[in-house]
């Protein structure tokens, strides 16, 4: 069974395990989603890490949302095997940012300002390969509710894969590895106890009743231990892990 990892180092061992499954799947759009604190500050570092998953490095391209990122990035990591770019501006479209021989994009950090240009990238990209790590799309596709938004969902954020998600509540976590369904636990005394596995993504509703159904069975005593933890050991790994990523 998939263990929901203790630190931020175990969620990005597991997320890379499930990136490189989905690689060799050819899934082509691929989401990786670690929701936790401060997760967007080690962006730079993740992406480093994540290189390493594409099997010919040179004809690898690392895209930052903007300029200065993708200049902070050649500075930080200077020569590399991978090309380094951004999604371009008002006076370079991504087209030009996109050449024959780029076989692999690595989107680090995309957020719902870019959207539009992210899903341009998608199109261009066709059957290569393109990994969004940590992208901030998801308030896009929640508050979202026009006809517009709609029509997002439907032709883009719809073929989006999210080959890991993992998100830590309060007492709760869910988690999702390719090519394991969307996992739901509650946390208890002794850790972590499984109460649902859903083919899409439990949101909303969905997950309200999940939460309902499982403390409701278990009795007062368990559904105090469970929804009113104050903190997991995940919580007492992240500051630790995130400040050895910076060195």
């Amino acid at each position: 069974m998939l263990a929901v990892p203790n630190t931020l180092e175990e969620a990005v061992l597991q997320a890379k395990e499930a990136t490189k499954l989905a690689l060799e799947a050819n899934i082509g759009r691929i989401q990786v989603e670690l929701v936790v604190p401060e997760i967007a500050l080690q962006a730079q570092s993740l992406a480093l890490e994540f290189t390493s998953l594409f099997e010919d490095p040179s004809s690898l391209k690392v895209i930052f949302p903007d300029t200065g990122a993708a200049a902070l990035a050649r500075r930080d990591w200077g020569e590399t095997p991978f090309k380094v770019s951004d999604l371009g501006s008002r006076a370079t479209s991504v087209e030009t940012k996109i050449s024959v021989e780029d076989q692999g994009f690595l989107l680090v950090r995309p957020s719902s300002v870019e959207v539009e240009v992210v899903e341009k990238l998608c199109d261009l990209a066709g059957d290569r390969p393109v990994v969004l790590l940590i992208p901030q799309l998801e308030n896009v596709s929640v508050v979202g509710i026009g006809y517009a938004a709609r029509q997002l969902r439907e032709r883009f954020l719809s073929t989006l894969e999210s080959v890991y998600y993992f998100k830590p509540l309060e007492g709760a976590a869910i988690l999702r590895s390719y090519p394991s369904p969307w996992n739901v636990y509650l946390e208890t005394e002794t850790g972590y106890e499984l109460i649902a596995s859903e083919p899409q993504k439990p949101m909303g509703q969905t997950l309200e009743l999940i939460f309902a159904k499982a403390t409701a069975t278990d009795g007062d005593d368990k559904q105090n231990n469970n929804v009113y933890s104050k903190k997991s050991g995940f919580f007492a790994g992240i500051q630790q892990f995130l400040r050895a990523l910076s060195q």
